[in-house]
């Protein structure tokens, strides 16, 4: 009878615990992961007094970071802003071509941000801007569900006809492209206006599907990405989304993001029983500090 092999079980190894050192330091507002890990490869962060060189490292609360010499700040919550991006900017942190960047073009006094998703050099409206980068890929997954609208001007006469492969979903260059909402606005001269919403996000992926169908895009803005909407606001201009509507949004997912602690919730005290016969009486005087009126007297009948 053959022995049989027992292979361990990997579920059983233990895991390290905590988050690795580069995460907790962009969670903390002090750069981006990638440029974290650059910083402590440069020797720039010590943990509990030892200089690190390896972003291979799990840190919990209870270690004491430095970055430069200075303590580590406690993590910031998450926090959502809707930017109005206008044309020329390129949604990046550092431009190869030395175009300018969204980054650096925002307001004075916002912390450190990332967008979330891009819009491209020649694309306007709403880009959605976040300190945590947890929240940030959760907003650029397609199974949120959130659909993205766009208006868009395309020169041509479009036709229902001309645009049903988009409704359907077509493959352009190898990409499946899911069903998109395609609404015809209005003809204007040479060009017509068109409403485009999708629930993805993929590189150029409205000015592609419309160039499948024969159609060229000479302008385009993102007008909502989800509850969130353009509206009004100006071009270069930044508002944040209160921390309410943020949670009402996202749900009890939006407390789980980086740097935003779950709050238990609120036990409430057990009230004491009343006994029948220590309740008040309803024309009793101090019934009525409580809100209820008192009850009419009844009549005494006379004999």
């Amino acid at each position: 009878m053959k022995d049989h092999m027992i292979t361990p079980d990997k579920t059983d190894t233990p895991q390290p615990s905590g988050d690795r050192i580069a995460k907790v330091l962009a969670r903390a507002g002090v750069a981006s992961r990638r440029q974290a890990e650059i910083l402590i490869v440069e020797g720039r962060v010590c943990v509990n007094g030892k200089r690190i060189d390896s972003p291979a490292l799990n840190v919990t609360p209870s270690d004491r970071i430095t970055v430069d010499g200075k303590p580590l700040r406690a993590p910031e919550p998450a926090r959502l802003w809707l930017y109005h991006k206008p044309l020329g900017l390129v949604t990046t942190t550092r431009d190869d071509e030395g175009r300018p960047t969204v980054f650096d073009n925002l307001p004075e006094g916002l912390p450190r941000v990332v967008s979330v998703g891009r819009l491209d050099l020649n694309s306007e409206g709403l880009l959605l801007l976040t300190n945590d980068g947890t929240l940030k890929r959760k907003l650029e997954l397609p199974s949120t569900g959130w659909l993205r609208k766009y208006r868009v001007r395309v020169n041509g006469a479009p036709t229902d006809e001309m645009l049903a492969p988009l409704r359907e979903g077509i493959v352009v260059e190898g990409e499946n492209f899911q069903p998109m909402i395609v609404a015809i606005d209005r003809q204007q001269g040479a060009n017509a206006w068109l409403t485009i919403g999708i629930r993805e996000g993929r590189n150029r992926e409205i000015r592609r599907a419309l160039s499948y169908v024969g159609l060229s895009v000479n302008r385009l803005i993102r007008i909502s990405y989800g509850p969130f909407q353009l509206g009004t606001l100006a071009k270069g201009a930044v508002e944040e989304v209160k921390a309410r509507v943020l949670r009402e949004q996202l749900g009890e997912g939006a407390r789980e993001t980086e740097g935003d602690t779950p709050k238990p919730p609120r036990k409430q005290k057990p009230r004491p029983p009343v006994a029948r016969g220590d309740r008040p009486r309803k024309d009793d005087p101090a019934a009525t500090r409580t809100g209820r009126p008192p009850a009419r007297a009844r009549p005494t009948r006379k004999p």
